[in-house]
């Protein structure tokens, strides 16, 4: 087992060994699906769920196609027609699952730490965290890394910027968890309202309310959405000033080094966080985030079910 737990339940408890093994990994399997190889058997007969109490395109998607390509059957667990509706708890849910033995339960929850507290009772699957509210998204963190990597040598001297809603935000927890584990120095950006107070302090980001200070010689812009649903108050005044403050632009980018790449977890609010033809830019690697999203899963997976022979294919 490469994980001190049999589960994934953040980055917090990943050491920088662990974190380095995963990102090497998916880049293997990323060369052979870029070899043409369409399909890896290595996870015939195992079985992933795949339990969103929450809307997801990219995560879901994204292990679903991982757990298929590695020959592993993957089920979609469905919150809105399961017994949730009728009032079972989480803790029964969970166990109702695991009593169907699947080898792997991905679990995306509202609420934070509902994996850790799953985690608790299913001792005989592996649970692997894919975003609980606003604690952490240790995969997503993962991939962002994966693909920084693909641009910059190493993760380890170079400067984060993340703007936009940090409050609300387990990427942003996540990605700064990982990038300062493995030296790099990173900067969060957004209005007061939005940035928790002490989040220096607990996380060792950088502050700042000011969008060209974080932008200032930055190697990786980071933008993230404001999340509406998280929301039972308003923040700003109103979107408009929300993006004239906030919101990236080609002449903003300027601020940053000529070699900076825009980063995003998606979905995008174009107009908001971005003007739309910065998504699409030079700047951009969010499509890339996307792709590496699929190996970087594959690679987890198969390390979490113990599979090291080699990574080959058909």
């Amino acid at each position: 087992m490469f994980l001190k737990s049999q589960h994934l339940l953040g980055i917090r408890d990943l050491p920088s060994e662990t974190i380095s093994i995963i990102l090497k990994t998916a880049v293997e399997f990323r060369k052979a699906l870029e070899s043409g190889i369409k399909k890896n058997p290595k996870l015939n007969g195992k079985t992933v769920i795949n339990a969103f109490f929450e809307p997801s395109t990219r995560t879901r998607s994204s292990f679903e196609v991982a757990a298929k390509k590695l020959g592993a059957d993957s089920i979609n667990f469905n919150a809105s027609t399961s017994s949730i509706s009728k009032g079972e708890s989480l803790k029964d849910t969970g166990l109702t699952l695991q009593a169907m033995r699947p080898d792997v339960l991905v679990l995306r929850h509202p609420h934070s730490g509902a994996p850790a507290y799953l985690s608790r009772y299913c001792n005989k699957t592996h649970i692997i965290n894919g975003g609980d509210g606003i604690n952490e998204h240790p995969t997503q963190a993962l991939l962002d890394a994966m693909t920084i990597l693909d641009h910059k040598k190493s993760l380890t001297g170079i400067l984060v910027a993340i703007v936009g809603d940090i409050a609300h935000s387990r990427v942003a927890r996540s990605n700064v968890l990982l990038l300062r584990k493995m030296g790099a120095t990173v900067r969060v950006c957004g209005p007061p309202t939005l940035i928790p107070d002490g989040f220096e302090m607990i996380y060792g980001a950088k502050v700042t309310f000011n969008l060209p200070k974080a932008l200032k010689d930055a190697d990786v812009v980071m933008m993230l959405r404001t999340q509406w649903e998280r929301q039972n108050e308003v923040y700003f005044p109103s979107i408009r000033e929300y993006s004239r403050l906030f919101g990236l632009t080609e002449k903003k980018m300027k601020i940053a080094k000529k070699n900076a790449i825009v980063m995003h977890p998606g979905p995008i609010n174009r107009g908001v966080e971005f003007d739309p033809q910065m998504a699409d830019g030079h700047y951009s690697v969010i499509l890339d985030q996307v792709s590496n999203g699929v190996a970087l899963r594959m690679a987890l997976l198969s390390l979490i079910l113990g599979k090291e022979e080699g990574i080959k294919g058909s």
